[in-house]
């Protein structure tokens, strides 16, 4: 981290809380055993839980989101496989060639990311990172000074900010999913269609106004050219000269023939993005829910790449640079399993909730996913144990559970740049650590609090 001097106080606040991070924050896998431990020691000393019994809930909740899991690792896959695509990746390359400046770059990989997220948080947080490399890379050929650290963070924005009321928000989705938890426990008597959530104005309004403001954040922090650290710094320049494979596919048995048949994979990924289609058709957009996306992201990608073998390459590719995150997915459903077992998220989510007024609610649910999300950073999962207290507070107050769902959505997203599970994959595309880039991250998530408190109290649903 550069301990130069001189720009702006945006800049100097952005470098100085880059340098503390850089210093002090540990590895995402030891954040998750921390973590495990504070929660741990809440459960003991906040509510008698004994020390056998904390294991107890620890150990259940180990396996009590593997479906839950499956879902997430699957839209994260499918994004993935849609993100290196041939013709995505010369996208990609052609974007990356358009900015001149450093700030720009980091504006354009940002607006990118978060409407990148918003389609598919998945493709989103892959593009993100492939985007800031590429254009990291670029820069760093074309003698454009980039500041790479907060490049790959905004290649992150999309998981940070807009993802959650996005069309592959888990929130939004779960409570239009038939036979849900909130209807199971009797605090929903039906579903809450997209239109009062994803696609009301007050979601709506939110996405436009937040992506404009992050990304003036994102132009202020930018660092003058004499203080930025370009991929160079960070990335062997042995791997950041073009590198572009036109092979195409090795057929030398009938057995490859087949592997690589357009026909053989177009029709299935036909049939399958015409059952999507369908379904969309004749049930319209609240026919979204997770395992539809995840469907139809699946067989899109399928025909994007058509062949067979192809496809599964990309795909496998893609299970490899999730590792981080199947890794550490048990380790925060057992937190969940110990918050839920011994009932500090509900302690929490009940002192939260207990002081909020019709106005304040929104802002009252935005800081209490914030606070949770960063023990149990699984915006399903841990609205499947906070939701139906949020919901039924929300209820109570007169506030339409649509609304409660997006600003609790907001809040989730949030703390996600604090919180460095989700970016594992984007660590590995963009060859940095979690300390190096994270001090902006936190910059990012401090600076947005005014306008997202704002916007969540003021904004009209």
């Amino acid at each position: 981290m550069s301990t130069r001097g001189g720009g702006t106080v945006v800049q100097r606040f952005g470098r100085r809380l880059a340098g503390t991070v850089e210093r002090w924050m540990p590895s995402p896998f030891l954040f998750a055993i921390l973590l495990s431990y504070v929660v741990f020691l809440g459960g003991v000393l906040l509510e008698g839980e004994g020390p056998a019994a904390m294991v107890g809930h620890w150990y259940g909740g180990f396996w009590a989101l593997l479906t839950f899991g499956m879902q997430m690792v699957l839209i994260l896959v499918t994004g993935y496989a849609i993100a290196y695509h041939p013709r995505v990746q010369d996208l990609i390359g052609r974007l990356a060639g358009t900015t001149n400046s450093g700030a720009g770059a980091v504006v354009l990989v940002g607006v990118v990311a978060m409407v990148a997220s918003w389609i598919q948080w998945g493709m989103g947080l892959i593009v993100g990172a492939v985007l800031a490399r590429e254009v990291g890379r670029q820069a760093y050929q074309r003698g454009i000074d980039v500041h790479y650290p907060l490049l790959c963070i905004a290649g992150y924005m999309g998981l940070g900010l807009t993802w959650h009321w996005g069309l592959a928000g888990s929130a939004p989705l779960l409570i239009n999913t038939p036979d849900n938890v909130f209807i199971q426990q009797g605090v929903l008597d039906g579903l809450v269609p997209i239109s009062q959530t994803i696609f009301s104005s007050y979601s709506l309004t939110l996405t436009v106004l937040a992506i404009v403001y992050a990304s003036l954040v994102l132009y202020l922090l930018a660092p003058d050219p004499e203080n930025a650290e370009g991929i160079d710094e960070y990335v062997d320049e042995a791997k950041l000269e073009d590198s572009v494979d036109t092979s195409g596919p090795d057929i030398d048995t009938p057995a490859d023939a087949i592997d690589q048949s357009r026909l053989v994979g177009g029709l299935i990924a036909f049939a399958g993005v015409a059952f999507s289609v369908w379904t969309f058709a004749n049930q319209g957009l609240n026919a979204l829910n997770l395992n539809v996306v995840n469907f139809a992201f699946m067989f899109v990608g399928l025909l994007l790449f058509t062949r067979p073998r192809a496809y599964q390459e990309q795909f496998y590719d893609a299970v490899t640079a999730t590792g981080g995150i199947i890794l550490q997915f048990p380790f925060y459903a057992g937190i969940i399993g110990m918050m839920n077992g011994s009932g500090l998220t509900e302690t929490l989510a009940d002192a939260l909730v207990s002081v909020a007024t019709p106005t304040t609610f929104p802002a009252i649910a935005w800081v209490t996913a914030g606070i949770i999300n960063l023990f149990v950073p699984s915006g399903g999962g841990e609205w499947t144990v906070v939701g139906p207290t949020v919901v039924a507070a929300a209820q109570e107050l007169g506030v339409p559970v649509g609304k409660a769902t997006v600003a609790y959505a907001v809040g989730d997203a949030h703390t996600n740049l604090f919180q460095p599970f989700w970016a594992l994959p984007l660590l590995g595309i963009t060859g940095m650590r979690a300390r190096d880039i994270f001090g902006y991250g936190m910059a990012m998530l401090l600076l947005l609090i005014p306008f997202l408190a704002l916007a969540l109290t003021f904004v009209p649903y």
